[in-house]
């Protein structure tokens, strides 16, 4: 029997690693296992190579729950250890066998998924336990051997009886940590973080009914037998390859991750990249509403099949983050306990790598199969919009494939909509007018009358449309928008028959005067315009700035774009040449000229959604009194 000292720099290194190495003491599972696999994977690898001249069989990991002995097994019949080996990995804090293994088989390993990177990972079960004992096996012929120690640096080793290859962890649970002993807590923490590792994982049993046997006589009874349960998909999508995968398999992944999910996902992206660093994984664009509030947290961070986080952030794109679906890489740098990310170069490159490989499928869907990428763009809009606004990277190629949909049901690019406008959406100035709706029933009156002077109108009615439009409008020096509410359009845009007024000049000027003394200053500025007779006699617009910039404001909630609270200001045009100006014009009563001003502005303020409370009892209350 061996008796001796780990080789630690201080004493009170358990301590320690029971309150600061890990922030979350599950995460004590996941290491084990990670372990295990990592000596299953290790085997397969030399058994691969010949080095190993055993048979590798069809192994395992085991974990099983001996909960009136309170204690927790992790069994693996993978590469096992000699008493050498456990003195070197086990008793040398922060040695790390996976490493050293890699280093060793660098050429042959370097796809073998073995994980392990730190040598701290068996040490995390000491927070959860107070004695843990590893009996172990080698592949190699020699003697098996039992190692224990009780949270202290000291430690025991001897021989073993043990016949069989590989290594069984027996963690002694402590007082404080008995929530471990429980099936239900174990089985959960192997589902979060073990759901895909890559070799079988066994956790109970489960009951399996026999097939019926074709001969069997009328009265035959289904026969039930015990069969190991096994609770991970060693072979999940992402580790194929995209011409082994249907839509249907996608579809069934989908369901595998988001058991609760009862949506279907619009499309996939399979990201498979090995240099200059490895990444796989599969991204899915589920049906999105137009709130931005969206739950995050979707996209699950893999290391070599081992669950890392859900919190992806830096490594996907913000705009991404709304999509659901997983990343894996072996190449992602951790801290010891996986479960934060450290900023570096390495990890740019993959934000980088994945903006680049949703664009390129986005345009392969786009040109593939426009049809369909027109009726899925309301439901994908919004991450592409946010896309455009927050990396560059993807806004270079979004002109490609990002849509501006007329009220219609027509849909347009960027370039496509110039070269369709060009004809005669130009101002005095020479720049493009593209006219947009944010509401189809809010503002039918102002759509009817643009489209009956042939102008397009687009609808843009996402919460951040406005911000997508500052940059395409600062990204296209001849090219501004205007909804088709604001400022009136004749002004904006200009024609080849001008209106001509009905009132002479001294007239106008009487007619502002009349009606400012009556409209409120504070809110509206009155202006005279020549229009066709049958237009509306006054029509409410708002500056297109100031309406954007309150938009702006309103669409960030104070976060993201938030910017602050905008006063409400209108225009107030007003047709010079319908026959309400005259008659307001001409009224020489004051109290019936007022109430012909009043009552052409709310129904004015009316068709805007302007008019309400007090102001709408008002108008309520003096119609009736006009039709008596």
């Amino acid at each position: 029997m061996t008796t001796g000292k780990i080789n630690v720099s201080v004493e009170n290194i358990f301590p320690l690693i029971k309150k600061f190495l890990y922030s979350d003491h599950e995460i004590f599972l996941r290491e084990l296992v990670s372990n295990a696999t990592d000596a299953t994977l290790k085997l397969k690898h030399l058994t691969s190579i010949g080095e190993a001249k055993v048979e590798y069989g069809n192994p395992v990991i085991e974990v099983k729950i001996d909960k009136e002995g309170k204690k927790l097994h992790i069994i693996d019949q993978g590469i096992g250890m000699t008493g050498e080996e456990v003195e070197k990995y086990i008793n040398q804090v922060a040695f790390s066998g996976a490493e050293e293994f890699l280093e060793k088989y660098k050429d042959s390993a370097k796809d073998s998924g073995i994980i392990g990177h730190f040598g701290l990972g068996f040490y995390s079960a000491f927070m959860v336990a107070e004695k843990v004992e590893i009996i172990t096996k080698s592949y190699k012929d020699e003697p098996a051997v039992h190692w224990v120690c009780d949270g202290s640096p000291e430690f025991t080793l001897e021989p073993a009886d043990k016949i069989t290859r590989g290594t069984e962890i027996v963690l002694h649970i402590a007082e404080d940590s008995t929530e471990f002993l429980e099936e239900g807590r174990i089985r959960g923490l192997l589902t979060k973080y073990n759901k895909f590792m890559p070799v079988p994982i066994k956790f109970g049993t489960r009951k399996e009914t026999l097939p019926k046997p074709e001969d069997a006589p009328e009265d035959y009874k289904a026969e039930e037998v015990e069969v190991d349960n096994i609770i991970n998909n060693p072979t999940p999508a992402w580790t194929k390859q995209p011409s082994d995968l249907t839509d249907e398999d996608y579809k069934q992944f989908y369901r595998e991750l988001y058991p609760m999910q009862f949506d279907e996902p619009l499309f996939n992206i399979h990201l498979n990249v090995d240099y200059p660093f490895n990444l796989t994984g599969i991204l899915y664009f589920p049906k999105l509403s137009a709130d931005l509030q969206i739950q995050k947290d979707k996209i699950q961070l893999y290391q070599n099949q081992v669950f890392v986080t859900d919190n992806v952030e830096g490594i996907v794109p913000e705009f991404l983050t709304m999509l659901r679906g997983v990343i894996d890489s072996p190449d992602i740098p951790l801290n010891v306990s996986r479960s934060y990310l450290q900023a570096d170069g390495a990890v740019k490159k993959i934000s980088n790598y994945i903006t680049r490989k949703v664009a390129d499928k986005l345009k392969s869907l786009f040109n593939e199969n426009r049809e369909d990428f027109e009726q899925k763009w309301n439901d994908i809009k919004i991450v592409l919009e946010y896309g455009m606004l927050t990396e560059p990277k993807f806004y270079e190629k979004a002109g490609a494939f990002v849509l501006y949909p007329t009220v219609d049901g027509k849909y347009f690019t960027i370039e496509e909509l110039k070269e369709k406008l060009a004809a005669n959406h130009t101002d005095k100035d020479g720049k493009l007018v593209v006219l947009y709706a944010s509401n189809k029933d809010a503002q039918h009156s102002f759509i009817e009358t643009a489209k009956g002077k042939g102008y397009e109108v687009l609808l843009l009615d996402s919460p951040i449309i406005s911000h997508v439009i500052q940059k395409l409008e600062a990204d296209n020096e001849n090219l501004t928008f205007a909804r088709v509410d604001a400022d009136h359009i004749d002004r904006l845009i200009k024609k080849d028959e001008e209106q001509i007024s009905k009132l002479s000049d001294e007239e106008k000027d009487k007619l502002k005067n009349v009606l400012e003394e009556i409209v409120p200053k504070q809110t509206y500025s009155v202006q005279l315009e020549a229009m066709d007779s049958s237009a509306a006699p006054f029509i409410i617009t708002q500056p297109e700035f100031m309406r954007r910039m309150k938009e702006m404001s309103q669409s960030g909630g104070g976060g993201m774009f938030g910017m602050g609270s905008f006063p409400e200001m209108y225009n107030l045009v007003v047709n010079t040449n319908h026959e309400l100006s005259g008659s307001i014009l001409n009224t020489e009563d004051k109290s019936h000229q007022e109430a012909l001003v009043k009552q052409a502005l709310d129904l004015a303020k009316l068709s805007q959604n302007l008019l309400k409370g007090e102001e709408l009892t008002a108008f309520v209350k003096r119609s009736f009194e006009m039709i008596k």
